[in-house]
């Protein structure tokens, strides 16, 4: 997915929010922001490639920016932090719910819906607000606000020994992706989860997938070697290319995949089946997958649709 004209402004409107989180030394401020601007206006005028263009990867640009001037290496701690301890809690009645139904398909769905409402755990986005006390309402009208449905055919594809490589998003939101993977486990697949390498935003990282039981439910959890906003390929270790390469399908989590992955250039990728599930947390994202904003998806690209994307 490109970038849009409101992208830049978002793209800024977060920074400015990350680098006052990450001090208070006004003169460090504006100059992390003269460099985010500076970031912006070189790649957007140079197109030298088309990743190159997709917000999440001017995203990465701009937070390494900001890390390396502020001298902040995880701006939203706190609320990580925070994220995952509401998760938890919530999480057991969640359990409680999919635990009454005895059908394996109502299970596995109720599980997808959970996980989709867990991607509404994003922080700074522009028009985006979200009360972390009130994530278990959206579970409730999860079903009437899912626009486009292709659960089915997700269900219909995890078949025993079915190898999937789970791309997590944002911390919280890994809490009740656990609830999604210990359905795909039983359905009789192997599950490798990813989590970034080190701090992104606030994406999952090893200490969020521990915090949350991940390493005990996937059959393994590794990282993608970096920092990226959602999946750069060329950036990525050897070890998650492997699993990108080997997978029978990928279920990768949140905007920031979308953005990257339907902008993956084909030359040296695989072609593998990919599910995105997500919370359409902005318009040019709703307005890709052609839905209104504030809604949950779980839309289905064939590997030759991702390819050409």
């Amino acid at each position: 997915m490109n970038i849009k004209p409101v992208c830049i402004l978002c793209l800024l409107t977060r920074a400015y929010r990350e680098i006052q989180q990450s001090t208070s030394n006004p003169n460090i401020q504006l100059q992390a922001m003269k460099e985010v601007l500076s970031i912006i206006d070189v790649i957007i005028n140079e197109q030298s490639h088309p990743m190159h263009l997709v917000p999440a990867y001017i995203g990465t640009r701009r937070d390494r920016a900001i890390k390396k001037v502020t001298g902040c290496p995880d701006p939203y701690r706190e609320q990580k932090i925070k994220s995952n301890k509401i998760a938890l809690e919530l999480r057991s009645d969640f359990e409680k719910i999919i635990d009454k139904e005895d059908d394996n398909y109502k299970r596995f769905r109720m599980a997808c819906l959970a996980a989709m409402v867990g991607n509404i755990i994003e922080f700074d986005i522009l028009g985006h607000k979200f009360n972390l006390e009130e994530i278990s309402k959206l579970l409730d009208k999860a079903e009437d606000e899912l626009a486009i449905d292709d659960i089915p055919i997700l269900f219909e594809k995890v078949k025993s020994e079915t190898k999937i490589l789970y791309l997590t998003d944002n911390a919280g939101e890994i809490a009740l992706d656990v609830l999604l993977v210990k359905e795909l486990k039983k359905l009789g697949a192997e599950v490798t989860v990813a989590v970034k390498e080190k701090p992104i935003l606030n994406d999952a990282t090893l200490e969020d997938a521990q915090k949350v039981s991940m390493l005990n439910t996937a059959n393994q959890v590794i990282t993608i070697g970096t920092d990226t906003v959602g999946l750069i390929l060329e950036e990525c270790s050897e070890i998650l290319l492997d699993h990108y390469r080997s997978s029978d399908l990928i279920i990768a989590k949140g905007m920031g995949h979308f953005e990257t992955m339907t902008g993956l250039h084909p030359n040296g990728s695989h072609p593998v089946d990919v599910f995105f599930l997500l919370r359409t947390k902005c318009e040019p994202v709703a307005m890709s997958l052609g839905v209104e904003r504030g809604k949950n998806v779980t839309k289905y690209f064939p590997a030759k649709s991702v390819m050409e994307c």
